[in-house]
């Protein structure tokens, strides 16, 4: 007889660890970094691929030194909005989170604990320092793009 709580011989469970976490919020925000790199794939010239494999370039150097150096900045913006998404999060989280103390914690979780427990200076310092948090990772976002479109 086996529990419902352990996964079966050979099974491993996704729910309430880290991988869970990270399968949900890969899910959730993969669409932001396709529809964001899907524009600018469509847009480079299949020509110029052809120029620099005519030129003896390899197909590894043809992505390296072509397709790559234009994908960047998309790339960037993508996940830019796939980690903001990703940080806010809630619904599909919150069933595979489990909420484990120092392990599977989540801070949009925590802010609803803070205010079923009506500690709205807590919950709010926890916003603050998500919104922090976005603030820093957009402007060096933005200085990288400013940097490459430079070079």
């Amino acid at each position: 007889f086996q529990s419902a709580e352990q996964p079966l011989l050979g099974q491993f469970s996704v729910s309430g660890n880290t991988l869970g976490i990270t399968l949900a919020l890969t899910f959730v925000t993969l669409p932001f970094v396709v529809r964001t790199l899907q524009p600018v794939l469509a847009d480079i010239p299949r020509e110029v691929e052809e120029a620099a494999a005519c030129l003896g370039a390899r197909p590894l150097q043809v992505v390296r030194h072509v397709l790559l150096p234009a994908l960047l900045p998309a790339w960037l913006t993508g996940f830019a909005l796939a980690f903001a998404r990703g940080v806010g999060e809630y619904g599909s989280v919150i069933f595979i989170a489990g909420n484990m103390p120092m392990k599977t914690e989540i801070l949009p979780l925590l802010i609803m604990v803070k205010l079923d427990q009506y500690d709205y200076a807590g919950a709010t310092a926890i916003g603050v320092l998500m919104l922090v948090v976005a603030f820093i990772l957009l402007l060096a976002i933005n200085l990288l793009q400013r940097r490459i479109a430079r070079s």
